[in-house]
């Protein structure tokens, strides 16, 4: 089922049969001992590793994109509809479209026990503390953005 090079599944973690998988030449996907991706889920990794730690659960459509890598924390929880985005726009010249301008890659980390509300999005180089809560619907971005 899996490309075992590019996922691996630990004991116990279950993969919702809607759920996606797709990982690109170079990234990995590591879901560890008793993980659970819900219904519709997807976990997209475009570069680094993406690791789904120990009973951490991902909720129903849950998106997770990969530029640099994601680290979910063990017992994390993942709200539905949520995503996790690991690229953001940069807007460094006002001169020219925000397409056009370079993306900006960072390593998101969600620790454990932390729980992502529904229909939050978590960018590119956020930080979530081990047990912390984020509201729904909440946006949370790297500290170090401006505007």
């Amino acid at each position: 089922m899996f490309n075992r090079r590019r996922v691996s599944k630990g004991p116990e973690a279950r993969v919702h049969p809607t759920a996606r998988i797709e990982v690109a030449r170079g990234a990995r996907v590591v879901l560890g001992r008793g993980a659970v991706l819900g219904p519709d889920a997807r976990i997209s990794a475009l570069g680094g590793t993406v690791k789904v730690g120990a009973g951490a659960r991902l909720g129903e459509r849950v998106i997770v994109v990969s530029h640099a890598g994601v680290e979910i924390g063990e017992g994390a929880l993942i709200g539905d509809w949520s995503a996790i985005e690991g690229a953001a726009p940069t807007f460094a010249d006002p001169e020219r479209p925000i397409a056009e301008q370079p993306q900006t890659r960072a390593l998101v980390r969600i620790g454990a026990g932390a729980t992502v509300g529904v229909h939050a999005v978590i960018g590119a180089g956020a930080t979530i503390p081990a047990g912390a809560s984020v509201a729904p619907y909440a946006v949370v971005r790297d500290a170090t953005s401006r505007s």
